[in-house]
């Protein structure tokens, strides 16, 4: 019984420690944000029912998405590279195959709207001040403003893959990737994959000539991204590990809530969405997590069962002596 004392005394002094070391000194290092769920209750609920191939003629046409978009599952590709496109709008405008399964449907009717309101940037793009925001807002085609906008989210709903056909590589890249970089290679589906930019991924090239091609249109782009953020977004190799899952999640659901003034626009995914982003930054960031798991339940069991018969043989040798 004596050991056993000791034992239990050792474990809440440890775990005492832990969690004055780790919890509560987090909680008190950094401010703490409750997640509304992605629900955007500061914008408006859509109250028309939309008409997707109506909402097709307005994005091909009135509502100009096209001049700046490219719609793969269109056949559509972008109408500029993307560094052409940073340097004019200062970031590369995202395609729009996937945006209605990634985003969520009131605030890609906001972010229509008004993108500055929906991005909550207006502090950075005051319309009043000359201010533009790269996004142009949609003033309508001569009808009901709200039932277009509605037919112009319904379109890309109806072209947008089956949420559950969104994987978390292609929520990053369209939520995330077009401003954060991936600087280490990364492994998915057990294959290695190279370093993300705010371009693509780094090819492997033959020739270095081309390698340093490819890193001048990355650095061409980083460099009218800065000046269109005020700062180069950081890295996201790492930051699953570095900030945890809860703050990213809630800091892309609403920057303003952690840095008041920051030019980082919210990004207005859905809840779906947000859960695939997180699961791509840990296969990024700890890619051997279930192989660390697995490992530590094993060597849990192992002591359990160590401890047993550590107790028993404690017995068996000691036991002409009590």
């Amino acid at each position: 019984m004596k050991e056993l004392f000791i034992l239990a005394v050792v474990t809440v002094f440890t775990l005492l420690t832990y969690y004055l070391v780790e919890p509560f000194a987090h909680s008190q290092m950094h401010k703490h944000i409750e997640s509304e769920g992605f629900a955007y209750k500061d914008l408006p609920a859509l109250t028309k029912k939309g008409d997707a191939e109506h909402g097709k003629e307005l994005v091909m046409g009135a509502g100009a998405c096209v001049g700046c978009h490219g719609i793969k599952a269109e056949g559509m590709p972008a109408p500029m590279d993307a560094v052409t496109a940073a340097q004019s709008y200062g970031v590369n405008p995202p395609d729009l195959s996937t945006a209605g399964a990634i985003y969520e449907p009131k605030f890609l009717a906001a972010l229509i709207k008004n993108p500055a309101h929906a991005l909550m940037v207006e502090h950075k793009f005051d319309e009043s001040k000359g201010q533009m925001h790269p996004m142009t807002s949609f003033y309508g085609a001569g009808g009901d403003l709200d039932q277009e906008i509605a037919d112009m989210v319904a379109y890309l709903q109806s072209i947008a893959p089956k949420a559950e056909e969104v994987t978390p590589a292609m929520a990053f890249e369209n939520a995330c990737g077009r401003c954060h970089a991936i600087h280490y290679e990364y492994n998915l589906d057990g294959e290695l994959h190279p370093s993300w930019t705010q371009i693509g991924e780094k090819p492997v090239f033959k020739k270095k000539q081309d390698e340093l091609k490819f890193e001048t249109k990355v650095l061409d782009y980083q460099e009218a991204l800065k000046k269109y953020m005020g700062t180069l977004p950081p890295d996201l190799s790492m930051y699953i590990r570095s900030r945890g899952e809860h703050y990213i999640k809630t800091f892309v659901e609403n920057p303003q809530n952690y840095l008041k003034g920051t030019a980082m626009p919210r990004v207005g995914v859905n809840a779906e969405a947000a859960e695939k982003i997180i699961e791509h930054l840990e296969n990024v960031g700890d890619s051997k997590r279930h192989k660390r798991e697995e490992v530590g339940k094993n060597v849990m069991i192992y002591i359990f069962i160590f401890a047993i018969f550590a107790i028993l043989w404690k017995k068996e040798v000691w036991r002409d002596l009590h």
